[in-house]
């Protein structure tokens, strides 16, 4: 991985390219579109945290995290989580470590919080990202959220 990787704001002079991005084929029904995700951070602005990840000047990617928000509001039981709303990474582009690079920048901004969890979901399959998260440490919870799967990494204090 190159020491150019970084992560942007969504801005009026990316934004059209942020819409572009395009994950491949086989992957469309498994992760939503950057169009929508953007949609749901500006809807919920005090939640989301999205950011188009960059290699130099090129986009490659976008990542958004959430902080502290319940996935069953209606149960006072479910406790406060933070984690990974998103992750597209260009169909181009995959597989040269822009994915975990988000992930850790957003277990980073997670720990900055002052939080020591970070929660992810993903559709179960063999043509899923599972294989991904659980190799970035991510274990299932055994819970769902609709028809994926939650996945918890507890951060360590020290990186």
């Amino acid at each position: 991985m190159t020491s150019t990787l970084r992560l942007e704001k969504v801005t009026p002079d990316n934004v059209e390219a942020a819409c572009r991005l395009k994950v491949r084929p086989d992957q469309e029904r498994l992760v939503a579109p950057v169009v929508r995700s953007l949609a749901e951070a500006y809807a919920q602005p005090e939640v989301a945290w999205p950011r188009l990840i960059f290699d130099g000047e090129q986009l490659v990617g976008f990542v958004m995290g959430f902080f502290l928000v319940r996935f069953d509001p209606d149960n006072p039981e479910d406790r406060l989580r933070s984690g990974i709303w998103r992750l597209n990474i260009a169909a181009g582009h995959q597989g040269r470590g822009y994915g975990r690079f988000a992930v850790e920048s957003v277990c980073a901004e997670v720990r900055r919080r002052g939080q020591r969890r970070v929660t992810v979901t993903w559709v179960p399959g063999e043509d899923g990202p599972e294989r991904f998260y659980l190799g970035l440490g991510f274990r299932p919870t055994g819970e769902m959220s609709g028809d994926q799967v939650v996945g918890e990494l507890a951060l360590t204090t020290g990186a």
